[in-house]
């Protein structure tokens, strides 16, 4: 994550740079794209006032907080960034809908003791997918006979399906984030 670190009416300190620019390193976990934080440290008085932007992924989050001790403020701050990241991501995860992981897993338990039949029914099946890239995904489906190859992009950590068109092409299909 790419930090500036501002201070106001405070002496500049490589010492609270490196504490912030640490703590912040916990968010890439929950960024999958470069991250820009705008940190400004500033003294009023007796209170110490940390405010934290960070602008990113699709998101721009605000966090300010004031106590009387800057370290203390700088990790309230986190604290509350950490929240309002979570909560906006699980905002979009809900937002895509479709199957989830366990609604999908207890389906293909039940269908899997049915047999196979023709009568327009939904059959599901399970498969296992694992991480790669899209070049190593493309590698393999081209060694085997099957026409679709279902795996985790690795670059994004989202599932997506590679499938051999009837003109002998092949086409990804990736979740729109």
């Amino acid at each position: 994550m790419q930090t500036s670190v501002t201070f106001k009416k405070l002496a500049p300190s490589d010492h609270l740079k490196a504490y912030v620019s640490e703590k912040l390193d916990r968010f890439d976990k929950y960024l999958h794209n470069p991250a820009e934080a705008n940190v400004v440290l500033s003294v009023e008085k007796f209170r110490h006032i940390a405010e934290i932007t960070i602008i990113g992924d699709r998101l721009n989050i605000i966090g300010k907080e004031e106590t009387e001790d800057m370290y203390s403020a700088i990790d309230m701050v986190l604290d509350k960034l950490d929240k309002q990241i979570k909560k906006s991501k699980e905002k979009i995860r809900e937002r895509r809908g479709g199957f989830k992981a366990k609604e999908l897993g207890t389906m293909t338990e039940a269908s899997a003791l049915e047999p196979e039949d023709s009568s327009g029914e939904l059959m599901v099946e399970s498969i296992e997918y694992k991480p790669m890239d899209v070049e190593e995904a493309l590698m393999q489906l081209k060694l085997v006979n099957d026409n679709f190859l279902v795996f985790t992009n690795a670059r994004s950590d989202q599932v997506n399906v590679l499938y051999r068109r009837k003109s002998g092409n092949f086409c990804l299909i990736q979740p729109i984030i």
